[in-house]
């Protein structure tokens, strides 16, 4: 089993990696495979509606959201970590969630997930609630701990200090090899997830 924990914050060392750092040691603590995938510092153009990754089987851009689309394929699940940045993610995990949920869904779809924000001080729960809407539009399960998943400080140093955040980080990788493991000891006995039915769309306007 293998998680990929996502880095959205320009910051390659930085606070949210010091979060995902400490995510990452519980998940080989418990025989699963963790790594930490980072977005990079180099402008992420965000999704112009533009459908050619239907024909193409990928985003028209080549950049990163490729790269991490071609790994989610074989990964089991996935942790999502960003900065807060005017109270929600990053520039760059934004326009990034948008491309890899719109061009990679399917890559995706029935693994678990789960948000972990780093901030300085408030804006935490605005952008914890935005990075979980992916989950929740791409029938991914999403993984809880025992508070929101947010850290605080304004260096990793600051960060390590917050106790609780910390825990609740730890807790919310634990929880996830738990459901991982059951999962997988699901489709060993003939339990798969769900077959999704074809979309239905309404549009209010007639």
């Amino acid at each position: 089993m293998r998680v990929i924990l996502v880095n959205g914050s320009p910051r390659e060392k930085g606070c949210t990696y010091t979060a995902l750092c400490e995510a990452k040691k519980v998940f080989e603590e418990n025989g699963i495979e963790a790594e930490i995938f980072w977005v990079g510092n180099k402008p992420i153009i965000g999704c112009i509606g533009c459908g050619a990754c239907r024909k193409l089987g990928k985003c028209a851009f080549e950049d990163t959201v490729n790269e991490f689309t071609e790994l989610a394929a074989s990964a089991d699940g996935f942790i999502f970590g960003t900065p807060v940045h005017y109270a929600a993610g990053s520039g760059a995990i934004t326009s990034f969630m948008d491309r890899t949920f719109y061009s990679g869904k399917a890559k995706l779809a029935g693994k678990p997930a789960a948000a972990v924000v780093s901030c300085r001080r408030g804006g935490a729960t605005a952008t914890f609630d935005q990075i979980n809407k992916y989950f929740a539009i791409n029938a991914m399960p999403i993984v809880s701990s025992n508070y929101w998943n947010q850290v605080h400080g304004n260096t990793p140093e600051e960060t390590l200090k917050d106790e609780e955040g910390i825990q609740t980080v730890q807790i919310l990788a634990k929880n996830m090899s738990w459901l991982l493991k059951c999962i997988e000891l699901g489709k060993q006995n003939g339990v798969p997830f769900p077959e999704q039915p074809a979309k239905i769309t309404t549009n209010f306007i007639r």
